[in-house]
């Protein structure tokens, strides 16, 4: 019955026989009679009917009710419909990609990369976005980048996406059984850049783009269907405007509500959570005594090399902590993660033959490359004036659904940059960066659009 009405879900049925008890030979006698016989069948015969089935052949030995998860016998753990989803890792995001499919209206929570990527990429479903902070993406963006980028967000997408440079790999060969392994308990491997090239993001609707954004907010509170139902609250439709004002109760039904701390109650199909990431230390601290840093990461020295003799740590998972260069900070990102686990091999390298080895050049300059929203992102050193305090300066070009360019200076020297669009100017806001040259005498005129600057510094 499931199978038929769920004709795109997955139904899994859990037996620890080989056999399964068929209904043969039904008839209707009366309206609350019903005759038939049963016959023990091979479990293929439900997959070959259905193929939306799938029978696991195993007895069930946990369920585990707050993972939304049934552990079987043979040590694997099945998921089922769960109404949050944490994008976390390659896995969950084929979970969501799933799920996405049949939804008409979802809500992320999250303001970090994953949450910019998804409130620009998911199409044919309304996307409600809650962010805790006034404006979006606050972990990149100040408030003027995070305007420019707004106006891209609330648009329709008409214009070819930006082609990629990066390697990317796949596996091949992947047996669907593994696909239901999926679950709270394991961790995939980590998205990385570009973790959506490759996922169909359409929901049922036939738009392209809608999208609302609620700031200065958190969840309060989750309500399934029937437990909303039960508190007489009232949810509210999509907004049909941005600045939030045609909004009338909601006689949509949906499987589950989440309720705002602004006071707003809004239904969805399910609820994504991209609140960012922590260190996953807890497999290696029981009978360990690492040294942890203030934000929860196995601490590190300039070598990468743990408090314990012969472990080291590079990525997430590692704080450092060393003085740092005066245009480097630590942000849980791919590129630092490849750039730390790069240097960690060099350092266990080194340390396994003797021999002495100077900290890598990738940590003279914070330097990410990205794209949100359909443009090209570069942050580059102190490019949010990270510690840098009250005695700094900033400078601003910005042309409408072109390029937005920021630079921080101190005492007449560029200390970080961000660069939004085809800038063209990373390489030479590097330089000028690193080799800290006074830029007191040029002013306004080292953004003036008018003045090819990457050939007057080359």
């Amino acid at each position: 019955k499931l199978a038929i009405h769920f004709p795109s879900e997955e139904i899994l049925l859990v037996t620890a026989s080989p056999v399964i008890k068929a209904v043969t030979n039904f008839k209707q006698i009366s309206k609350v009679l019903e005759e038939f016989d049963v016959e023990e069948q091979p479990s293929t015969m439900l997959e070959n009917r259905f193929p939306n089935i799938k029978v696991i052949e195993c007895g069930v030995k946990q369920l585990k009710s707050e993972e939304h998860c049934i552990l079987t016998e043979d040590g694997s753990q099945h998921v089922y419909k769960k109404y949050v989803l944490g994008i976390r890792d390659t896995d969950s995001a084929q979970e969501f990609q799933k799920q996405l499919t049949n939804a008409k209206r979802i809500m992320i929570i999250g303001n970090g990369g994953i949450a910019l990527e998804l409130a620009y990429e998911v199409e044919g479903c309304e996307v409600i976005w809650a962010i805790k902070d006034k404006a979006i993406g606050n972990t990149f963006f100040d408030a003027g980048a995070a305007e420019f980028l707004t106006s891209k967000l609330i648009a329709e997408k008409p214009e070819a996406k930006i082609a990629h440079k990066r390697t990317r790999y796949t596996t091949e060969g992947k047996k669907k059984e593994a696909e239901t392994k999926i679950n709270a308990g394991n961790v995939g491997s980590a998205l990385g850049p570009d973790w959506h090239e490759g996922l169909n993001l359409k929901g049922t609707r036939e738009f392209s783009h809608k999208i609302h954004i609620e700031t200065m907010c958190e969840v309060k509170n989750i309500y399934l269907q029937k437990e909303f139902r039960i508190s007489k609250k009232k949810s509210l439709t999509f907004p049909r405007d941005h600045q939030n004002e045609l909004v009338t109760t909601d006689k949509e039904i949906w499987p589950v509500y989440v309720e705002l701390t602004n006071e707003k109650i809004y239904g969805c199909d399910f609820i994504v959570s991209a609140t960012g990431v922590t260190p996953n230390i807890e497999p290696f601290l029981c009978g360990n005594n690492f040294d942890l840093g203030e934000d929860g990461g196995l601490r590190v020295d300039d070598h990468m090399h743990t408090s314990l003799p012969d472990i080291y740590a590079a990525g997430d998972i590692c704080t450092a902590s060393w003085q740092p260069s005066p245009f480097w900070q630590q942000m849980r990102l791919w590129t630092q993660a490849r750039q730390m686990g790069w240097y960690a091999a060099k350092c266990m390298a080194a340390a396994s033959l003797g021999e002495s080895i100077d900290m890598d050049f990738s940590f003279e300059l914070f330097a990410h490359v990205t794209k949100f929203f359909n443009y090209k992102v570069v942050l580059l050193g102190k490019y949010n004036a990270q510690s840098l305090g009250s005695d700094h300066e900033l400078m601003l070009r910005c042309t409408k659904g072109q390029e937005y360019i920021k630079v921080v200076m101190q005492n007449g020297r560029m200390m970080g940059a961000v660069l939004i669009g085809e800038t063209n100017l990373e390489e030479t806001f590097e330089n000028l960066i690193l080799n800290q040259m006074n830029l007191s005498s040029y002013g306004e005129d080292l953004l003036d659009p008018n003045i090819d600057i990457e050939d007057y510094f080359d």
